[in-house]
């Protein structure tokens, strides 16, 4: 990681440190504007791929998909909640009605979080008692506030390009409750805790199978740098029950409760956040504690191999997909703007690309660095674009990991996608850098499972990944 320099006194404007070679306010904007669809989706990255040389046809950011909406970024969302209809965390119908609705409106974030917003509150009001079907009420709020927990994850993820962006805590809290009333009504409930963690505590929520108290193999689900608890249910929590598992989810910094609430950025040690969580597992008389597993989605995946390189106690890896240096995934440009000067750093960004970014681009920036400061959440729920680029920036860099895959030595998946946006090449890359018993999968157009984390896929993604987890956790 880079340190600023000892503060100098103000050089006169002719003697000041120039923009770095290469970079120009309009070069930087272009890259902005050129991966704003993928930078605003997904992962902390822009793929650089997605930027097209001078002349040539833009590429189609996502080949072989569904449209929903002609703008990449807002297609993808919309494809995590349709996927997620598998899982019965989102309801086909209903999310083609908000498409629908969204785009005769005319697409936006306003549109689209409003739209969202309003399917979450209509679904998380308790239902009619006495419902035609026969239906228990409980079982029907259940998936109800499941649904709920997915349209309210949709509607957050754009709050910040509202009239609105001030309501993003409201926003988060209104999915917690759904979230937090599904577990509750889950059978047998799942059990919510606090672990501690610094001057804090992780919430978790511990899912066990139907059946007697017996040790059981366990995964701990590690959400990425902008998903939601709902998306742990997607893409873990209901294939491991399924098979007799338990399964963890939990917040870690910068993400859930402890960004939106308490305002705790990401952290480069993610060891110290799993650490804690596995403690918490051995602890439980309906825990194996020799086969305790994790995952990690999007960024995650970049989290968990980075815990398990130091939390030795871990039986195995998934990282999905494998993304070593998430920093690398900004656009070049943007990338170059921060040295270690930290006052140049952010006189270029305040003075050669902040006046020049347009609303859209201005959300973009917002969203993607609040979960790497304070200061940046602030002003993004003020409206504003943080002044301080370089602070973010020095987390966003620490997250690389490629040193430490060497020292993993657990059993470790790695996923790929066909037309990975975010992240593209870095999951070959992990698996090269991998030491220990090693896969790589790469999930492919041929069978709909392309794009980063098979939004239109989860069901066959779980299969993937839990069919190997049964074979190394196998005893």
């Amino acid at each position: 990681m880079t340190h600023a320099r000892t503060p100098q006194p103000e050089p006169p404007p002719e003697s000041r440190p120039q923009t770095p070679p290469g970079l120009s306010r309009r070069s930087a904007l272009t890259a902005l504007a050129a991966g704003a669809g993928v930078l605003a989706v997904g992962g902390t990255a822009a793929c650089e791929a997605a930027v097209p040389r001078a002349g040539a046809a833009a590429p189609d950011p996502s080949p072989g998909a569904m449209k929903l909406f002609a703008d990449p970024g807002f297609d993808f969302a919309g494809l995590l909640a349709l996927g997620a209809a598998g899982m019965r965390a989102s309801e086909v119908g209903e999310v083609l009605t908000a498409v629908n609705a969204i785009n005769t409106a005319g697409l936006s974030a306003q549109t689209f979080t409003d739209t969202f917003r309003s399917w979450g509150d209509r679904l998380a009001a308790p239902p009619a008692a006495g419902r035609p079907g026969g239906g228990a009420p409980s079982q029907t709020r259940r998936f109800r506030s499941l649904r709920a927990a997915q349209y309210y994850a949709q509607a957050l993820f754009y709050v910040l390009g509202t009239s609105s962006p001030g309501d993003e805590e409201a926003l988060y809290l209104a999915g917690r409750k759904a979230w937090d009333t599904f577990t509750r009504l889950c059978s047998p409930p799942a059990v919510q805790a606090q672990v501690p963690y610094g001057k804090t505590r992780l919430p978790v929520w511990f899912f066990r199978p139907d059946g007697p108290d017996e040790p059981r193999p366990t995964v701990i689900l590690t959400n990425g740098s902008d998903g939601q608890n709902v998306d742990m249910w997607t893409y873990g929590v209901a294939a491991a029950l399924g098979r007799g598992w338990n399964a963890l989810v939990y917040d870690g910094p910068g993400q859930g409760r402890l960004l939106f609430v308490e305002e705790i950025p990401f952290t480069t040690r993610w060891e110290q956040v799993v650490t804690p969580l596995v403690d918490w597992l051995d602890a439980r008389e309906d825990v194996d504690s020799g086969r305790i597993a994790i995952t990690g989605l999007s960024m995650g995946g970049n989290l968990v191999a980075r815990a398990a390189a130091f939390e030795r106690r871990l039986a195995a890896a998934v990282c999905m997909p494998g993304a070593p240096s998430p920093w690398l995934g900004f656009p070049k440009e943007i990338r170059d703007i921060v040295t270690a000067d930290k006052a140049e750093t952010n006189r270029v960004w305040n003075e050669d690309v902040v006046p020049g970014l347009t609303p859209e681009l201005a959300y973009t920036v917002r969203k993607r660095f609040e979960i790497f400061s304070k200061e940046a959440l602030r002003e993004a729920r003020a409206g504003r674009v943080f002044k301080d680029l370089w602070t973010p920036a020095q987390v966003a860099i620490g997250l690389d990991i490629t040193k430490v895959v060497p020292r993993i030595k657990a059993p470790t998946l790695v996923l790929d996608y066909d037309f990975e946006q975010f992240y593209p090449g870095q999951p070959r890359q992990m698996y090269d850098l991998l030491r220990s018993k090693r896969e790589y999968v790469k999930l492919t157009e041929a069978t709909g499972a392309q794009l980063h984390c098979s939004p239109m896929a989860p069901q066959q993604h779980c299969d993937v990944v839990f069919d190997w987890l049964a074979d190394v956790l196998q005893r």
